[in-house]
């Protein structure tokens, strides 16, 4: 039976980058259930990717700063872009900060796939239990056991079940008695309680806003949906928020007190938000929808509360909607400049299987990607 230098499970961002940094002499395996490539790459961002962006720092991440810094530093934005200039490819950026493919996330998957083109790829292999003996790991799945030296796991997290997503790399971690955290969806809408009803109403607007959440501000779109709240701020917060209330600042450019200083305007028309949702929002607030001469002092201090609306979410939409997890492989499980396993010798884990998380914006790409290059260097 062929025994392999390094079999990599899980032909996603991150292990595809891995194997792209790896000695090309070495013989590389790469394991995976679907039958192409990449395929939550292929997806993602409307299928142009958001590969990374313009600010990237340890604390954009739901994670040990100095693990996740190193990995960051060893493999950066700025690597990442110029290896993609390298080879051809200049991405985009919107809205001053997001980085996406120009045209298509094939323009990234191609890099890939051409840098991985001395690698076996296993597709539509599905991988059913790793074991370690005599040195050798055995990778068992449906279709036979590959054996090989080196061991690593990028097998991402549960979300994008329809991608063939699963725990299967938390299942294999503690088969080595290596300790995880249980994965939660991330990056996701959150449901609200009775009181906060009335947002379930504005389904389909949106506004900018700021979300105070654990001590984090997250500034961006807030999206009113059925189920609750959603959009990139909301997505975001829901990173940081385990139970608890969140706060919303619905006017962060403005100050209400200024907006209604001597106004004889309705307050819902003084309120640059859309009708519909200033007046809800007032409601909210219990503050009669009057003339702004004519508000008393207590329905002024009401409304200051538009800049720190806070509630207690009831929940969120769930793995099915979750871009991404938390949860995962311990980072203090793992040697933070190697991500091999302290306790188990040439066993690596990358990517979302480990338990670093990133905000909406492209940086959980950048953490596969670094992830993944810096257990190759390690490696090589």
């Amino acid at each position: 039976m062929k025994i392999y230098d390094v079999i990599i499970l899980g032909a996603g961002a991150s292990g595809l980058m891995c194997a792209s940094h790896l000695d090309k002499n070495l013989a590389v395996a790469v394991v995976d259930c679907n039958s192409k490539v990449a395929q939550k790459l292929k997806i993602s961002g409307g299928g142009k990717c958001n590969i990374t962006n313009v600010h990237v720092s340890e604390d954009n991440y739901d994670g040990d700063s100095e693990f996740v810094s190193y990995s960051l530093n060893n493999f950066s934005k700025d690597d990442l872009l110029n290896y993609l200039h390298v080879n051809g490819v200049k991405p985009v950026v919107r809205k001053n900060r997001y980085y996406f493919c120009k045209d298509s996330s094939d323009e990234i998957i191609d890099i890939l796939k051409k840098e991985t083109r001395y690698a076996e790829m296993l597709l539509n292999t599905e991988i059913l239990h790793v074991e370690k003996k005599d040195g050798l790991f055995e990778v068992k799945t449906l279709q036979g056991i590959y054996k090989t030296k080196k061991l690593i796991v990028a097998t991402g997290g549960k979300s994008y079940k329809t991608l063939g997503a699963s725990d299967i790399g938390l299942y294999i971690a503690k088969s080595f008695d290596i300790k995880v955290k249980e994965f939660t969806p991330a990056l996701v809408g959150l449901t609200v309680q009775k009181d906060q009803f009335w947002m379930k109403e504005l389904s389909g607007l949106s506004c900018y806003v700021n979300i105070h959440v654990d001590g984090k501000i997250l500034k961006e779109e807030m999206l009113f949906a059925h189920k609750g709240i959603s959009g990139p701020a909301v997505l975001s917060a829901s990173l940081y928020w385990q139970k608890g209330n969140i706060a919303i600042d619905f006017l962060p450019d403005d100050n209400i007190l200024e907006l209604i200083k001597g106004s004889k305007k309705l307050l819902s028309s003084v309120v640059p938000l859309p009708k519909r949702l200033s007046k809800a929002i007032l409601e909210a607030l219990h503050v009669e929808d009057v003339e702004c001469k004519k508000i008393d002092s207590e329905s002024v201090k009401k409304l200051q509360n538009i800049h720190n609306y806070e509630f207690a979410p009831a929940g969120n939409f769930g793995f099915s909607k979750a871009e991404v997890c938390r949860g995962g492989v311990l980072s203090s499980e793992l040697n933070f400049a190697t991500l091999e396993s302290l306790h188990v010798e040439n066993l690596y884990f990358i990517g979302e299987v480990v338990n670093v998380t990133g905000e909406l914006g492209g940086y959980n790409f950048q953490w596969a990607f670094s992830s993944g290059v810096t257990c190759a260097n390690s490696l090589s």
